[in-house]
């Protein structure tokens, strides 16, 4: 069968090729290798197809999209801090580039898309665990554009008569993620730490909680859902939500505390029950697990920025500046 993973190249994206490769598809990558790396797909390159395009904007690698069979949208700008610098490039990636993803779908007759889409569309969520029923309450430009994207391909499929299916993802973690760029993701930053022997920036006292989930896992859930036949919309997480204080116990070594920032929610956790009924999913690398795993190729960290208080407070100043 012949598929597209857009991001395929990316964090998450890389791990669901490597899945899909040994279910025997037919993949085409389309990257535009901001961040992700094509060194992640090193084992398997002479057995896909890879495009570098940019999906914001209309292009010859629409055409890829003939004979496609199912669509794995995952390529978009991530990370909270850049969103808040710079709304419209996240607009014209995580929007733009979702409508010109479904315009190629409806041209060349691709019947299935499975979105990544974010966790982040709860804000501060009401209800834990939270499911797929909780009120939307982005509270940056990054969470309102997957959002947008997620209702475009719902809209879409209403409308066109296509399947579509969006996972909201919590909190990935795993080899692969990123390790250069803007200020992000907890494991980038404190593994750049760690090998640095420099203590860990927390934010705020620990105590907050996050639904970490490991990425083959993330994987396994985007295979899954491309088997099923109806419109829906599910979280993926672990349903085990851990401290950022339980994570530096596990990681080893000292912290120092940054001040609390506005939008963060104090805790993350999905309700899975729907997720694991429909699809028969459920992670199955535990945290503690997950951990030993990245500490065991923590040197894939070494090029990561190491980012101190002092840059941290440069770094988000936009997001304290506009963000209550």
């Amino acid at each position: 069968m012949k598929v597209i993973v857009t991001g395929g190249a990316g964090f998450i994206g890389s791990h669901l090729v490597d899945l899909l490769l040994k279910k025997k598809y037919d993949i085409t990558i389309i990257d535009n290798c901001s961040t992700g790396r094509l060194s992640n797909l090193s084992t398997c390159k002479n057995k896909i197809k890879f495009i570098k395009a940019d999906i914001g904007k209309k292009g010859s690698w629409q055409k890829k999209f003939d004979n496609c069979k199912i669509v794995f949208h995952l390529a978009a700008q991530a990370d909270i801090v850049p969103s808040v610098k710079d709304p419209n490039s996240y607009f014209n990636s995580n929007v733009v580039g979702t409508l010109n993803i479904l315009d190629a779908c409806l041209k060349y007759n691709v019947k299935k898309i499975i979105y990544a889409a974010s966790s982040s569309c709860y804000g501060i969520p009401n209800i834990y665990p939270t499911d797929e029923k909780s009120p939307i309450k982005p509270e940056y430009p990054y969470a309102l554009t997957k959002k947008l994207g997620e209702d475009l391909i719902l809209h879409w499929c209403k409308v066109y008569n296509l399947i579509g299916i969006s996972l909201r993802l919590f909190n990935v973690y795993g080899l692969r993620s990123r390790t250069s760029g803007t200020y992000g993701a907890v494991f980038g930053v404190f593994l750049a730490q760690k090998l640095n022997n420099k203590p860990y920036t927390v934010v705020g006292d620990g105590k907050q909680k996050r639904d970490f989930v490991f990425v083959t896992d993330v994987a396994e859930a985007f295979y899954r859902a491309s088997r099923y036949k109806k419109t829906s919309i599910f979280n993926v997480g672990s349903g085990k939500p851990k401290s950022i204080n339980q994570l530096i116990k596990l990681l080893r070594g000292k912290k120092i505390m940054i001040p609390k920032r506005p939008g963060e929610p104090k805790l993350t956790f999905a309700n899975i029950n729907k997720i694991t009924k429909e699809l028969n999913w459920k992670p199955k690398i535990s945290f503690d697990i997950g951990v030993k795993i990245i500490l065991e190729n923590i040197n894939l960290w070494k090029k990561a920025p190491l980012w101190n208080p002092k840059k941290i407070k440069e770094e988000t100043k936009d997001w304290f500046k506009y963000i209550k």
